[in-house]
């Protein structure tokens, strides 16, 4: 006889506390993009251009694919009037014997010629002959812009082709975050995952909470960083992304979240924004994924489902279980500060966790079958959840 779980996915009830109130804003939205805009910027256009190049890179491929046929397009037709000018100041139309470019006798003749020379097509019908010195050295002057375009043109694209931008659409992170107690201690978790069999290298995490606060002599910040450590100084925040990992955040006296409980956090209005950087083993390009959560997506009481299982050759991991959590009854509702001033200490036999209702598992259907049942998670919990809310209220 199998237990059964109670998981929670992103599209139950607890993963949207705020459904029939105002949805809070989001300085950072799901897919990493930041939910700002800036107005009134001096010389905006000028500094763009300023740094072409970077421009060229971030636009839009639609933009890009513009700027790619304008960029020939014009430099041909300019190119185009020059001969075409020059043919017409020679005398080239009054059927000269010496002629600056043979047979070119109509501004398409000039422009053709222009491609020809540009595109290093080669010269058949119409070419420039050493009547003409200007000819001579505007085709090569052509020579060099073209050269000049094309690095440009062709670095761009490969620029942007090569962006690591898109490797974060292989790079996940949980919907929800969640506080539960792992090691006897408070802690704020989130899940990370690669859905490429490549690695990312030097893979690291971090995290920073946004929040709006007023400083002691009254000024006013609406967005307030504020590091949140996850293992910075230990090296923990480093990882080895080959399947689905838990970042942890320990929630002590140095955390932002120390005095924070249940009810305060649903009543709290802060953004998480946590990061996830490495390096793309293809490229060796740097990637950064971003997410973010806020109060309303972090549930107080809950651990992720496990989504690696081991087989006999091999682990698997089903990600049709990332998102997913479960309810941790003995998750205290106090915080962490009530929690250690009272010292209360959760056994780790007596912690209720996914890996020891499937440890038990035999045990307790064994009890039922005698007529009892064995929780793993006895009544004296609930009392110390008890204990935790009542000197939270005193």
């Amino acid at each position: 006889m199998h237990k059964q779980y109670t998981s929670v996915s992103p599209a139950d009830e607890l993963s949207v506390k705020t459904e029939n109130g105002p949805q809070p804003k989001k300085h950072r939205y799901k897919d990493g993009h930041c939910n700002v805009q800036f107005i009134n910027v001096s010389e905006r256009g000028q500094r763009y251009l300023a740094d072409i190049f970077t421009t060229c890179v971030d636009i839009r491929w639609r933009w890009m694919f513009i700027i790619f046929c304008l960029a020939f397009l014009l430099s041909w037709l300019f190119f185009g009037c020059v001969f075409w000018l020059v043919a017409i100041f020679h005398g080239d139309l009054e059927n000269n014997a010496q002629k600056c470019v043979s047979n070119v006798s109509s501004f398409t003749a000039a422009f053709l010629f222009s491609i020809e020379t540009q595109t290093t097509i080669g010269y058949g019908y119409r070419y420039v002959t050493d009547e003409c010195p200007v000819a001579v050295f505007m085709v090569v002057f052509q020579s060099i812009v073209g050269c000049i375009i094309d690095a440009f043109i062709i670095g761009a694209v490969m620029a942007k082709m090569a962006k690591p931008k898109k490797r974060n659409e292989t790079l996940l992170f949980s919907h929800n975050a969640t506080v539960a107690m792992r090691d006897n201690k408070l802690c704020l978790m989130w899940r990370v995952g690669n859905l490429r069999k490549s690695h990312l290298v030097e893979a690291h995490v971090r995290a920073q909470l946004l929040k709006s606060r007023t400083t002691p002599e009254g000024e006013y910040i609406p967005l307030d960083q504020m590091d949140i450590d996850v293992g910075f100084d230990s090296g923990v925040d480093r990882i080895f992304l080959v399947s689905p990992i838990t970042i942890v955040h320990e929630i002590d006296v140095d955390s932002p979240f120390y005095n924070m409980s249940k009810q305060d956090l649903e009543s709290s209005e802060f953004e998480i924004v946590v990061i996830l950087e490495g390096m793309v083993e293809a490229t060796a390009m740097t990637t950064q994924c971003r997410s973010s959560y806020v109060a309303s997506e972090i549930l107080w009481g809950h651990r992720f489902e496990p989504v690696l299982f081991e087989e006999k050759n091999y682990y698997k991991v089903d990600y049709s279980r990332f998102h997913k959590t479960y309810e941790v009854p003995s998750t205290p509702l106090c915080s962490a500060r009530d929690l250690a001033e009272k010292k209360y200490i959760l056994s780790n036999s007596n912690s209720f966790c996914y890996e020891n209702e499937m440890a038990l598992e035999n045990k307790e259907d064994t009890d039922e079958g005698n007529g009892g049942s064995v929780g793993c998670f006895p009544p004296s919990v609930r009392v110390l959840e008890d204990n935790c809310l009542s000197s939270r209220e005193l």
